[in-house]
């Protein structure tokens, strides 16, 4: 990647501030930029390295103020986080265009193989499969029978997709995340064993869909677990069987979501929040990390946090109190000692 500041510029609309003619030939970080990199700077508590980064170009936001002086040349735009988040996607696809079929592969009978696609070595594709356009299938990648991967997928290597199930348009799955493993389903027996119950359903996952690696998507018992538009899963988060989340929902790394819970639209799950069964869980509800989440939650929009999980604002004023306690216990034990001695 060799580009000038003017040529980048011209790209995402910007205003340059600064010698345009600087040559761009990376990203990196605004604490570890060095000469030829274009980074970044939306967060205020990060201002302080403009006026020390060794990077060529900053993206700033259009209402940027500088209070000192700096060497970048910088370029102004309307959302500097999301035009780099742009910048960053035009130069995966490029570095990331690969084409053909390598080998060893396989590919099953009566698979249907869109057009300008990637098959990795050692992939294996089942019969009756459906692969889209432009798909990108990563070595090592296993793709079950009769399952459909739609255009512009990318599938990293190790991702594992069981029979049966789908995965829509522009998703991204990292390595290691299987898709329509058995749901845990076992039925205690009067010898204190279990009968397994098979899991027939599938897994639907649809459009813009992105799924950290080593994430696992539990199959229905019946009828389907579905992802919708837009969900974002981080590393290493537990689906299952039967749980259905909301577009636009966004949950990070090692939460777990429990059978038959269905989550609303816009969500927003912090990391390690543990969500039982058989519950639901109302639109764009934000949920603190750590949190355990044990009955519905019917109102749209409220915060939680805690477990198990109250009002956010409720329970920042119970932390206070819990910080309180060895104080009161002391007070306590002394208010006991004046008492007696009355």
């Amino acid at each position: 990647m060799k580009i000038t500041v003017a040529q980048l510029a011209a790209l995402v609309n910007g205003r340059i501030e600064g010698d345009a003619s600087k040559e761009i030939t990376g990203f990196a970080p605004i604490s570890e930029a060095e000469e030829g990199a274009i980074t970044f700077l939306t967060n205020p508590k990060y201002n302080h390295y403009l006026y020390e980064t060794k990077a060529s170009a900053v993206l700033v936001n259009a209402d940027f103020v500088p209070e000192g002086s700096f060497k970048p040349t910088l370029i102004f735009v309307e959302d500097a986080y999301t035009t780099v988040s742009n910048l960053l996607e035009q130069f995966n696809a490029y570095k990331n265009n690969k084409k053909g079929i390598e080998q060893p592969s396989f590919v099953g009978t009566n698979v249907k193989l869109g057009e300008d696609i990637y098959i990795g070595a050692f992939a294996y594709i089942g019969e009756n499969s459906k692969i889209g356009n432009n798909v990108k299938i990563y070595p090592q990648v296993y793709i079950g029978d009769n399952v459909i991967i739609g255009d512009n997928t990318t599938l990293y290597a190790g991702v594992k997709i069981y029979s049966g199930c789908s995965v829509g348009n522009n998703c991204i799955l990292h390595s290691g995340c299987v898709v329509g493993s058995d749901g845990f389903g076992f039925a205690p027996q009067q010898d204190g064993s279990y009968k397994k119950v098979p899991q027939n359903g599938v897994v639907i996952i649809k459009n813009n869909v992105e799924i950290g690696a080593n994430t696992t998507i539990d199959r229905a018992t019946m009828q389907a677990t579905i992802i919708e538009d837009g969900v974002k899963l981080d590393n290493l988060i537990q689906i299952a069987h039967n749980v259905e989340i909301g577009e636009n929902t966004a949950i990070a790394a090692q939460t777990g979501i429990s059978g038959s819970t269905k989550i609303g639209k816009s969500c927003i799950i912090a990391g390690q929040v543990g969500i039982v069964g058989h519950i639901s869980i109302a639109d764009a509800t934000m949920i603190g990390a750590q949190s355990g989440i044990s009955k519905t939650i019917k109102t749209p929009g409220q915060k939680w946090f805690g477990s198990p999980a109250i009002d956010y604002k409720e329970a920042l004023k119970a932390n206070v109190l819990i910080k309180q306690l060895p104080d009161l216990n002391k007070r306590i034990l002394e208010l006991e000692r004046i008492i007696k001695e009355k």
